[in-house]
């Protein structure tokens, strides 16, 4: 009985050794090419013609400030900007600017057609651009970009994505860029809360900007490699030419999916064209202080990669996909499969094995003195340094004024905001099952502060 507990424990810690230095194998291909990433020389932005989308619900706290924000730094920018039935003043502030700057285009959507996601109220500016246009428009130089109703683009962005290695390139068919968050230096991100409120909050709001600046660009140069670079919901950019070659009909490029801008750039790849990601210019978006915020955004996020899994028989019957690149996609699709089985199998190992610690302690020792204490000690060390190697990595790339020490604090708790994808992935497999595939939108922290729900469904 002794030796066959001792099997077990050392077979599953052997197992998870393995897997771990997997995943560190992972990590290097990662690590590597955003160390070495170097910044390139900037395009021409007026050999393009460019068109903005800012989907809009209930968005009075943030969207006057970012039209006139946009429009004094991009004076060539047209902005479409939708509003999908908001109730509160929306409409109005976007119609008062379109009075006085032809540059910006309000598209109103009403009942029964509003609300009925993001993807759809793109389309519906989609097909207001294209019979905007004048006839014989070149579709190649019409370039679509995507910002949140908060976005923040930094100066000289478009200069940035006309290089001759994104739209300068006439293979490249869309871009995206870095995405930021533009209030991770705030310090009391709730006025009225308590010092641990806002420790809490501003760490959250770090943690996201940590995430967005080093592990998915580090994901995202990765993929160059594969000729599968995805797509974001804000700052992305296309081709007016591609997005027509996988519109269908009259209805527009975007599809019914939770995660409508990763669909979007998975739908581009089948299509043979080719997209990009740089980290030479970014856009600012406002980060979340409160978790129920981001379980919201992360469900849907969820939600909407189990989504995307229809896809899956098109892209391993693809001929337009590379090994690498069929590999890449389908481990993307499956994460949160992936963390649903190990939140479910660690937790149930661990329980079994600690039983049989409890009925035959002699096991403890024996499995450390036959060499355990090296497997235990190596077992945590992936565990934890995997996620934490990213605290030391934001410092040397993004905050390099900032402490090698909090650097090490920010790993840490990267490690443990990690843990929050469980029980988004968890809550968006309840959505799932009981048929509510509804859009969920993330308030504003303004609206936080005032008093309103965190998410409205729709």
């Amino acid at each position: 009985m002794n030796d066959s507990a001792g099997t077990v424990v050392s077979t599953a810690m052997a197992l998870s050794l393995i897997l771990g230095s997997t995943f560190v194998a992972y990590l290097v291909t990662l690590v590597v090419p955003f160390l070495r990433s170097k910044p390139h020389p900037r395009g021409d932005a007026g050999a393009f013609d460019w068109h903005v989308f800012v989907p809009c619900l209930d968005e009075a706290a943030v969207i006057g400030d970012t039209l006139t924000r946009l429009r004094a730094e991009f004076p060539g920018m047209h902005l479409w900007v939708i509003d999908d039935e908001s109730a509160d003043a929306t409409a109005a502030i976007i119609r008062a600017h379109q009075i006085e700057d032809p540059h910006v285009h309000l598209v109103a959507r009403y009942a029964p057609h509003a609300r009925t996601g993001k993807g759809d109220a793109l389309n519906a500016a989609y097909r207001a651009l294209c019979e905007w246009l004048p006839e014989g428009a070149s579709a190649d130089t019409v370039v679509v970009g995507v910002f949140d109703a908060d976005g923040a683009p930094a100066p000289g962005c478009l200069e940035v994505i006309a290089a001759g290695h994104l739209f300068g390139d006439p293979e490249v068919a869309a871009v995206q860029i870095e995405v930021r968050m533009g209030n991770r230096t705030e310090r009391r991100p709730m006025p009225d809360g308590g010092r641990l409120s806002n420790l809490l909050g501003r760490t959250l709001v770090r943690m996201q900007d940590l995430e967005f600046r080093t592990a998915i660009p580090a994901m995202q140069l990765s993929r160059r490699v594969t000729r599968t670079v995805a797509l974001g919901g804000n700052g992305q950019f296309a081709r007016l030419s591609a997005l027509r070659d996988i519109s269908e009909g009259d209805g527009g490029p975007w599809r019914g999916s939770l995660l409508e801008d990763y669909e979007l750039g998975l739908r581009l790849t089948l299509a043979g064209r080719r997209s990009a990601f740089t980290r030479d210019t970014w856009v600012d978006q406002e980060g979340l202080w409160n978790v129920k915020q981001l379980l919201v955004q992360r469900s849907r996020w969820g939600q909407g990669a189990m989504q995307c899994m229809q896809y899956l028989p098109q892209i391993w019957r693809s001929p337009r996909l590379t090994t690498l690149g069929v590999l890449e996609i389908s481990y993307c699709l499956l994460q949160p499969w992936l963390q649903l089985f190990g939140s479910v199998v660690y937790p149930v190992l661990i329980a079994l094995l600690a039983l049989r610690y409890a009925a035959h302690p002699a096991i403890i020792g024996q499995f450390l003195d036959s060499g355990g204490w090296g497997l235990l000690t190596a077992y945590l060390l992936f565990s934890v340094v995997q996620f934490t190697l990213w605290g030391p990595l934001y410092r040397a790339k993004c905050e390099r004024g900032s402490g090698f020490w909090r650097s090490i604090g920010w790993g840490i708790c990267y490690t443990v905001y990690t843990w929050l994808y469980c029980v988004a992935t968890w809550r968006a497999l309840a959505r799932l099952v009981n048929g509510r595939d509804s859009w969920a939108k993330t308030r504003r922290n303004a609206e936080l502060k005032a008093g309103a729900p965190v998410a409205v469904e729709h």
